[in-house]
């Protein structure tokens, strides 16, 4: 109830600006004290120093863009290209959580982002759906 009346308090347009929008749900004791190891955070450091190496790269020639989160329409239609599959999965997450057009790009740079991490030339559609996955306030219904 307090959540949904804060996120009541916050605009439409406002919530089109946050990249990532997650929902962080407690953690069981036995989760916790599984025996399962994580990703060690020198592997993840490792993953995100060359997604940045890629991006500056890739923004050689572009002055003042430095990351994915930076560009701008032309930039975002050159270089967020997705297949049929993609298409067809955006175009549906659009209509079923009706997203915005600024919704729409920031998924396509935060999917950019996610197949850079995994060392991905293309945008799949299981980046596509993990960048969907982080517009959860956009859902209809969120929290209450």
């Amino acid at each position: 109830m307090m959540v949904q009346k804060y996120l009541n308090k916050i605009s439409g347009p406002l919530l089109d600006r946050i990249d990532l929008h997650v929902e962080v749900t407690p953690v069981s004791f036995n989760e916790l004290s599984s025996q399962r190891t994580a990703e060690a955070s020198i592997d993840v450091r490792a993953r995100v120093l060359k997604a940045r190496a890629i991006q500056d790269k890739r923004f050689e020639d572009h002055p003042g863009i430095y990351s994915n989160a930076q560009m701008g329409s032309k930039l975002l239609k050159e270089i967020c290209v997705i297949n049929s599959v993609g298409q067809n999965l955006l175009k549906t997450a659009m209509e079923r959580l009706n997203l915005s057009a600024r919704a729409y790009d920031r998924i396509l740079k935060v999917a950019r982002t996610i197949a850079d991490l995994a060392d991905s030339g293309d945008i799949r559609p299981e980046h596509l759906a993990e960048a969907i996955q982080y517009r959860s306030l956009d859902r209809e219904g969120w929290a209450g």
